[in-house]
C-alpha cells in the first residue's frame, strides 16, 4: 500500500519516510512516529493501517540524522541498539528531530489536504508529545506509552492541540504514580491505562495484549475522527 518518500527538513536535510494513501480522497492526514526500532514492518503496518482507514499516512526516518537505514527487530540486541540510537538522537543540538517531524506533518497536510494528527509509539510517543506542544500545523495527538512523558521536565509543556495519551499499568519504565501525577497536571488531557506492558500495541512484540491494542485503536480512530474531520 505505501511507499518511501523524501522529505526536506528546514536545515536542507533530506529524511526518508514511509507513505501510505488511502483509496480515494483522504479524511486528513495522520504522522506516525516509530519505537527505537526505526521505520520496521511494524511501523509500515501501522501507517498501512491508518491508510486504510481512510487517512494519508507518514512515518518519517526519526534516526536518520544519527543513523540512517535503521530497521531493527525487537530482541535484546536491537533492543540495546535502537536505545543508543535514541539517545544519540536526544543528543542532537535543537531542535534535532523535531524539525524531521515538522517536515512530515507539513507534507501530510499539503498532500491530504486536510487537517494532520500524530500518533507515536514508545519514544515516539514522547516525540508526539512534545510535537503537540512545540510544532505547527497539528489538529490532534496521541501518544502510546511515551517514555519520559510523566517526567518533570515533560509534564511541564502544555500541548496546543487535544490529545489523547494511552499509558500501560504494567510498565516498567513508566510509573503508574508518575502517570496520575501527569493526569493532574493535564485535566485537558484524555488518559487512559491498560491491563498490559511497554508496547502492547506491537504484535511483533512479546508484550503485545490484543485486547487493549484493539480498545486504545478504536479510541484513537474515534479521536481522529473528531478532531480531523
Amino acid at each position: 500500500m505505501g511507499k518511501m518518500i523524501e522529505l526536506k527538513a528546514a536545515d536542507g536535510t533530506a529524511v526518508p519516510a514511509y507513505e501510505a494513501r488511502p483509496v480515494g480522497a483522504p479524511r486528513g492526514a495522520v504522522v506516525v512516529i516509530q519505537e527505537i526500532f526505526g521505520v520496521n514492518s511494524h511501523i509500515r503496518a501501522v501507517a498501512d493501517g491508518y491508510a486504510a482507514e481512510g487517512y494519508l499516512a507518514v512515518a518519517p526516518a526519526a534516526f536518520q540524522r544519527v543513523k540512517p537505514g535503521v530497521e531493527l527487530g525487537y530482541t535484546d540486541a536491537d533492543m540495546g541498539e535502537g536505545f543508543g540510537y535514541k539517545t544519540a538522537s536526544e543528543a542532537l543540538p535543537a531542535p534535532g528531530v523535531m524539525q524531521d517531524i515538522q517536515a512530515a506533518i507539513d507534507h501530510a497536510a499539503e498532500v491530504s489536504g486536510g487537517k494532520v494528527g500524530i500518533v507515536g509509539y514508545c519514544w515516539g510517543g514522547l516525540l508526539t508529545w512534545r510535537a503537540a506542544c512545540t510544532l505547527s500545523g497539528l489538529s490532534a495527538a496521541v501518544p502510546y506509552y511515551g517514555g519520559g512523558v510523566t517526567t518533570a521536565a515533560e509534564t511541564a509543556r502544555h500541548p496546543q492541540v487535544p490529545v489523547l495519551a494511552h499509558f500501560a499499568e504494567e510498565d516498567h519504565w513508566i510509573p503508574m504514580d508518575t502517570v496520575e501525577a501527569f493526569r493532574k497536571a493535564h485535566p485537558e488531557v484524555a488518559v487512559h491505562t491498560y491491563a498490559a506492558h511497554h508496547g502492547f500495541n506491537c504484535d511483533q512484540r512479546g508484550s503485545w495484549h490484543a485486547p487493549s491494542a484493539q480498545l486504545a485503536r478504536e479510541r484513537t480512530l474515534a479521536f481522529f475522527a473528531k478532531h480531523l474531520g
